[in-house]
């Protein structure tokens, strides 16, 4: 009867424990050690670098076909294509590990986007892959010294560094939403970045024409995010937009509600952090900045900035039907704030790779 008892307490723990939902911290050194011994030889060569090679600050949300434009060579990593069902299960895990339930609803989201545009586009050449998604590791996780991972595909790059056992970044975090809103078929009015538009819209409709006057830089959107795939998020001659000090209670709460949607995206310590930033921030380095039509359905940009990150969001591709979102550490991202970044020689990378497998 004992054995009985306590096998059964054990299955309910283990059952309770694969259910948590994500968000709640799950141990990302756990899954992420989980996952990569799983990996075969084969998966590991084309999944696992070195942390201080050049390839992690190699992020991009184009599709597979343009990466190796951007950068001379493919988007790095095993993809699901090559995952068995065990894998999948650990894959998952791991992104539970580092994302809310929001976060993690949100690129599978993206990921469906992929295939409503295969069929939209009727596209036989491979170019729209809800499987071209990738895991990318960059060292061996440990619970001791720095590694980090990387989930990347087309309009999503999640990116998140290790250190010590230890969290210390989840930054560039990159959404994107082509279309933005699902216009036919049976997800017609799908949206997977609702809140990012919807918020953004409400802040701007709450200010007074002076506080529009300063918000809105011009008439005319930006093309998409400024700060691109840059290794270092910067701004540079912009003008400065709308200082929250000169918000009123209503408008700063939507400001503030504005930030959670998108720090909401990373896991209850990852969002905790991120609004502990916001709240420390001087409303006069708050900044909140637009581009482009105020109307529903036109070409828009907007930012909000502190001290200590950036937000950028555009939806001008398309007829205003392709959207793009970013979160970045003005310091922070890649943990290089953190990590002091040095010299690599080919050298060094060959010898922590093989250190790596």
């Amino acid at each position: 009867m004992k054995i009985r008892i306590l096998i059964l307490f054990l299955g309910a723990a283990s059952l309770m424990f694969a259910s948590r939902p994500p968000g709640e911290d799950t141990d990302m050194v756990g899954a992420a050690t989980r996952f990569f011994d799983s990996l075969s030889a084969m998966q590991k060569a084309v999944a696992v670098t070195p942390f201080g090679a050049e390839h992690r600050f190699h992020w991009h949300f184009f599709p597979d076909s343009m990466v190796e434009a951007a950068y001379g060579h493919a988007r790095m990593g095993v993809s699901y294509k090559f995952l068995n069902d065990e894998q999948d299960k650990l894959a998952e895990d791991l992104l539970r590990s580092g994302l809310s339930t929001q976060g993690l609803a949100k690129a599978k989201g993206v990921m469906k986007l992929e295939e409503l545009l295969r069929i939209l586009e009727n596209d036989t050449s491979g170019n729209r892959d809800r499987e071209a998604y990738y895991f990318s590791m960059f060292g061996k996780p440990s619970a001791a010294g720095a590694w980090g991972w990387r989930f990347e595909g087309h309009h999503l790059s999640l990116n998140f560094t290790v250190k010590n056992g230890n969290l210390v970044s989840a930054s560039p975090a990159f959404y994107g939403a082509n279309p933005d809103t699902v216009m036919q078929g049976a997800d017609k009015g799908m949206r997977v970045l609702a809140n990012e538009d919807k918020l953004a819209r409400q802040l701007l409709a709450s200010l007074t024409r002076k506080q529009r006057d300063r918000a809105i830089l011009q008439e005319v959107a930006y093309p998409d995010i400024l700060t691109f795939v840059d290794r270092r998020a910067k701004l540079e001659n912009e003008p400065r937009g709308l200082s929250a000090t000169e918000l009123g209670s209503s408008s700063f709460a939507l400001l503030r509600s504005l930030v959670s949607e998108y720090a909401g995206n990373g896991s209850s310590t990852v969002k905790d952090q991120r609004m502990k930033s916001f709240d420390a921030a001087s409303r006069e380095m708050i900044l909140f900045a637009w581009t482009g039509s105020t109307e529903p359905g036109k070409g828009v940009y907007y930012r909000v900035q502190t001290p200590g990150f950036l937000i950028e969001y555009d939806n001008t591709q398309n007829q205003g039907n392709h959207s793009h979102s970013v979160w970045r550490d003005w310091e922070g991202d890649f943990g290089l704030d953190v990590l002091a970044t040095h010299h690599r020689s080919i050298d060094h990378t060959a010898s922590e790779l093989r250190a790596a497998r």
